[in-house]
């Protein structure tokens, strides 16, 4: 057997080549939120569905970062699917020292206190039920218990380092 020559050598595996590899990986854009002293949020392309009975999702965050430290210690968490109108939004969430609740962002406090963005195509609110450590991360997993499906525009994606429109 030989090797395909459009393959190109293969690289040795590191951190450069998992993060080359997965920018080639069109993911949807969520945004997770929880309650804490003050609200936090971070934008995420990891969530999943794990379970259709009962509900479950999962989703990665990174130990070290600040939203890591009341999800740690939280019971419920919001999970937002964003649509292409809401590029600015997924990028607020995604830098680091941004107010990320305060102006233009639009939330209220949903079920279980959890705060929810509006204008979102979807959003779920979910008790958490494992954290996983995975590396530098920890792998969430969360069952739903509430949501709503109903919001407008066509989904965002993440590829190539980059928030983009779903095209046909």
């Amino acid at each position: 057997m030989t090797a395909s020559p459009e393959l190109g050598t293969p690289g040795t595996a590191s951190s450069e080549l998992f993060r080359a590899v997965f920018r080639r990986h069109a993911a949807g854009v969520a945004v997770i939120t929880a309650k804490g002293e003050s609200p936090v949020g971070f934008t995420a392309t990891s969530l999943s569905s794990v379970s259709a009975d009962p509900p479950m999702i999962s989703f990665g965050i990174a130990s070290a970062s600040l939203s890591w430290r009341v999800v740690s210690e939280t019971d419920h968490v919001g999970v937002h699917l964003l649509g292409e109108h809401q590029r600015e939004l997924a990028a607020v969430f995604a830098r680091s020292g941004a107010d990320r609740f305060g102006p233009p962002t639009r939330w209220r406090e949903g079920p279980a206190g959890v705060p929810v963005l509006d204008g979102v195509q979807a959003w779920l609110v979910c008790r958490i039920v494992s954290r996983v450590p995975a590396g530098d991360h920890r792998i969430v997993i969360a069952e739903v218990v509430a949501g709503d499906a109903a919001g407008p525009g066509r989904p965002l994606v993440y590829h190539q380092g980059r928030f983009n429109a779903l095209r046909d």
